[in-house]
């Protein structure tokens, strides 16, 4: 679950960490009564879920109340990155000398959290790592034993940070683990900490990631969760219970049960396609969950062909194929190719009971998975 820069920085405010002063607005008034209130300059910061919202206008700085009222009339319900800003961080201009990066996530191949710092704040840090991996640096942390202070001293001192502010940096950074630990978080990071004239050190961005499957341990945590879906796309996902994962592909894939979606995205890949999502409807669909799902894989725009593959355990053929034809019967015309493949419990039913003129059906998911993969390519040919 991702949180919106505003949210985090209200846990890093409280939590003691320097953060420029801040309003949350959602329309252009309210953005006017934010400057008023904080002062010139001020940035008015679009709030959705995407990097490099300022090289995609979604961050401007403000010198006057008329060029706060242009650029919050720009970017509220501006287009940005294919989500639609319905609410901006309205925040005091930081006048800065010096930008960092400081974060902490999960270093899956050691088994362990990791600190990272870097003196090349304020870009992407995926492009840092990539172009000049040295000016990252690093420090593993046992989750038996905790963050040690002197690790955090180790690894901003490492870094090249400026030494009249490195214990500054890392007196956030050790916050930062702590936040990190105490919220279940899957990623914590500020890019940029910004150094100002004064050697202030001050928080310019924020960005928390929560473990959804740990949100139970974290009431507040979830109760921000409505307010952090990504787009119209993600809020139906969590409206119809769903885990739909978006990947970079055209072929939509439905099924039911993980590994079984897990194989179809890995046969989408070897016959030549490309998974456009990742969505399990679970053991027990009837046909109201299936009627969802198809739902929620037309409503994504990067779908262009639909692969449904079930296998019949808990799940009845008959149940599956009765949701398929009460999804597609809903369209006038069906606005993306869907090919169905069947087995086990009642599949054989199942299949009588799928209205062909609606959707193709093959007996072998191979089959299934071949013929998605050239409908998708004849939508982009």
């Amino acid at each position: 679950m991702k949180l919106h820069e505003y949210q985090a920085k209200s846990i890093f405010a409280d939590a003691g960490i320097p953060v420029p002063d801040s309003r949350l607005a959602t329309s252009v008034d309210e953005a006017l009564d934010a400057v008023d209130e904080i002062g010139y300059p001020a940035a008015i910061k679009a709030q959705v879920h995407v990097g490099g919202r300022g090289k995609a206008g979604g961050i401007k700085i403000a010198t006057d109340r008329e060029e706060a009222e242009a650029y919050a009339d720009e970017i509220l319900g501006m287009d940005l990155k294919g989500y639609t800003v319905d609410r901006v961080l309205v925040e005091a201009g930081v006048d800065f000398v010096d930008e960092l990066y400081v974060g902490v996530t999960m270093d899956r191949g050691e088994g362990k959290p990791v600190l990272m710092v870097s003196t090349e704040g304020g870009v992407n840090i995926e492009e840092v790592a990539e172009e000049n991996p040295d000016a990252i640096a690093r420090e593993h942390v046992d989750p038996a034993f905790g963050l040690h202070p002197y690790q955090a001293r180790k690894v901003v001192y490492e870094a090249g940070v400026d030494a009249d502010v490195a214990l500054d940096v890392a007196s956030i950074l050790s916050t930062l683990y702590d936040l990190y630990e105490e919220n279940d978080a899957s990623e914590i990071e500020v890019n940029p900490v910004m150094i100002t004239e004064d050697r202030d050190v001050v928080a310019a961005d924020a960005v928390m990631n929560i473990d959804e499957d740990a949100l139970f341990r974290q009431p507040d945590l979830a109760e921000m969760a409505e307010e952090s879906y990504e787009d119209d796309l993600e809020r139906k996902a969590g409206e119809y219970g769903f885990d739909y994962v978006r990947l970079s592909g055209n072929v939509g894939i439905i099924g039911n049960g993980a590994g079984l979606v897990m194989t179809t995205l890995d046969l989408v890949d070897y016959y030549g396609g490309a998974p456009a999502n990742f969505l399990d409807i679970g053991g027990g669909a009837k046909a109201e969950r299936v009627t969802q799902a198809l739902d929620m894989v037309f409503s994504d725009d990067n779908v262009d062909a639909v692969v449904f593959n079930i296998f019949g355990g808990i799940t009845r053929g008959d149940e599956v194929a009765k949701g398929i034809n009460e999804a597609l019967a809903q369209f006038d015309e069906i606005p993306k190719k869907v090919v169905v493949r069947l087995a086990g419990t009642n599949a054989e039913e199942g299949m009588e009971i799928l209205n062909t003129d609606l959707v193709e059906v093959e007996k072998t998911l191979e089959d299934a998975v071949q013929r998605a993969v050239k409908n998708a390519e004849e939508v982009t040919q």
